[in-house]
């Protein structure tokens, strides 16, 4: 199965959406060569997509893209609340909340925010970022086979334009194609959950006096709820480019030729409530909301990723969330197995921990749907807390209770009732704000490309373990002594205490994974701290 091969690589990457430019940025800056094909020729030309939470925002900051995604997402940067109302002219009209972080309490959390850049936007970003750090990307080149044996996969793929096939070998394949993945398909993996939802279709449009019917209200979608023309409203740039989503019935004979121009016109004009309004229509494309979930995220050397292992309805954005933080996920586990840092077994624990996040994120997103009386969507809101129902902690306060963790009790839920993130092993490590040569970073900072070992300044131990520990191994591991002492290699600003922040003490240490994941922590001091720690790590890489 080696024979005959024109290019090897140790990943290929099947899809060059959200989840697939994002894998790609994130192993080019882990140095981790491969080649990405996208069927399609360019990156996506409708906007959608738009929500990026806060854990999204963060992945990209440590990647050195957020501030780019927020250049690109500028027009939008006012847009924060969400408005149900019975048309945009009446008096039935309410903001199911008006800031998504109202007097801005996230910060205590993260350094980032969330951010509003319809996929169009975000995912040239990516390609010019993925690139930058080194990235293969081929567009109009479709996957055509693959086989997998025991040593890596073996796959052609065909340039669309010139015909040309080309035969890839690559140590692992992640496919990120979708939610009708012919990978997944061909692996022979099923899916869970409801199935289909709703449809809807998306209906770009320009007009120029709709911006004077909205007024300053500077929503991120208002669902309008008139029976006979209910859908979504969306922005594009607040003055003339705009998105409403319109129920379609498939199921009830209803086709795409059926929504012609006029009759999208008039549809858009009556859920707002402006019979005079100008409307031109300038797109169309059908969608499909459906709650799915792969049985597997993977078989072999081959891992599944974004919609090929999760299908969400799109009520809170959770499904391209879900898939970038996948493809995160999985990068930092790729490199560690590929460098030969850690044992295949780490592979293992990507499903582990993303396949109960995406079971619980799912459910989450149609109970969404109909706590904002999504058009089109017939279920009940069912339970998660009233309308807000705990968005932050399923976007950012999820835990891994089994995988590459130590100490998780296994039957805790994948979503806790509140927020905490106060250093439990298996949750995403605190945020804190530190000094370091001079200047000023968050903790969240320090984890992309290792594991990152933090302790008291006062304790000069724990360091001491990590770098004799890195040593035996051959592994990426810093250590940073944390304090207000003169030789602290971070300082804490204002007298916070790192140690109750982060669930431990001045005697103890934590141990943060690459993806910003703690791994493990010691609360109390360890009689023998480099044969603790090389245990820790020994267990964490497989390579017991």
């Amino acid at each position: 199965m080696n024979e005959n091969v024109d290019l090897r690589v140790p990943v290929l990457i099947v899809g060059g959406s959200l989840v697939g430019l994002s894998a790609s940025l994130f192993l080019s800056r882990l140095g981790v060569r491969h080649l990405l094909v996208e069927k399609h020729g360019s990156t996506s030309t409708h906007p959608r997509g738009r929500g990026n939470n806060v854990r999204t925002m963060e992945v990209f900051r440590t990647a050195g893209a957020e501030q780019l995604i927020r250049d690109a997402a500028s027009v939008l940067a006012d847009n924060h609340g969400i408005l149900q109302a019975g048309s945009l002219t009446g008096d039935d009209q309410e903001w199911l909340f008006k800031e998504i972080d109202p007097g801005g309490g996230l910060a205590r959390f993260s350094p980032s925010g969330w951010c509003l850049c319809s996929q169009n936007d975000l995912e040239p970003v990516l390609v010019s970022h993925a690139r930058a750090q080194g990235s293969e990307l081929r567009f109009s080149t479709e996957l055509l086979t693959f086989e997998q044996d025991a040593d890596g996969v073996t796959a052609v793929v065909k340039d669309r334009e010139t015909g040309e096939h080309t035969t890839v070998r690559a140590d692992y394949l992640i496919a990120a194609d979708g939610p009708r993945s012919p990978v997944r398909e061909q692996l022979g993996i099923g899916q869970t959950g409801p199935g289909d939802l709703f449809h809807n279709v998306s209906i770009t449009f320009r007009s120029r006096r709709l911006a004077s019917v909205v007024g300053d209200r500077r929503f991120i979608v208002c669902y309008l709820t008139n029976p006979e023309a209910d859908g979504a409203l969306l922005p594009v740039d607040n003055e003339e480019q705009w998105v409403f989503h319109a129920p379609w019935q498939p199921d009830r004979g209803e086709t795409l030729e059926d929504f012609t121009d006029e009759r999208c016109a008039e549809h858009i004009r009556r859920a707002v409530g402006a019979p005079d309004l100008d409307v031109e229509i300038t797109g169309k494309a059908p969608w499909h909301a459906a709650e799915r979930v792969a049985e597997r995220y993977g078989r072999g050397r081959v891992f599944l990723a974004g919609d090929s292992a999760h299908e969400m309805s799109p009520t809170g954005a959770f499904g391209s969330n879900t898939g970038i933080q996948d493809a995160h996920n999985l990068a930092w586990k790729l490199a560690a197995v590929l460098d030969e840092a850690a044992g295949p077994g780490l592979l293992g624990t990507y499903e582990a921990e993303r396949l109960p996040v995406a079971r619980a994120t799912s459910a989450r997103a149609s109970a969404r749907s109909g706590e904002h009386s999504h058009p089109g969507y017939a279920g009940s809101p069912g339970p998660g807390g009233g309308r807000k129902g705990g968005m932050l902690t399923v976007a950012l306060g999820y835990r891994y209770a089994r995988g590459a963790v130590l100490g998780v009790d296994p039957a805790l839920p994948v979503v806790p009732e509140g927020m905490g993130l106060t250093g439990e092993p298996g949750t995403r490590a605190p945020h804190m704000w530190l000094g370091r040569d001079g200047g000023r970073v968050s903790t969240l900072d320090l984890y992309e490309k290792s594991f990152v070992l933090l302790c008291d300044a006062r304790c000069p131990d724990w360091r001491t373990a990590a770098q004799q520990v890195a040593k035996r191994l051959s592994v990426p591991l810093e250590a940073f002594g944390v304090g207000s002492l003169p030789d602290a290699d971070l300082e804490t600003e204002d007298g916070a205490d790192w140690a109750a922040s982060h669930g431990t003490s001045a005697e103890g240490a934590v141990l943060v994974r690459p993806d910003g994941f703690v791994a493990w922590r010691s609360e109390t001091a360890a009689a023998d701290p480099e044969a603790t720690l090389y245990e820790v790590m020994m267990t964490l890489l497989h390579r017991g």
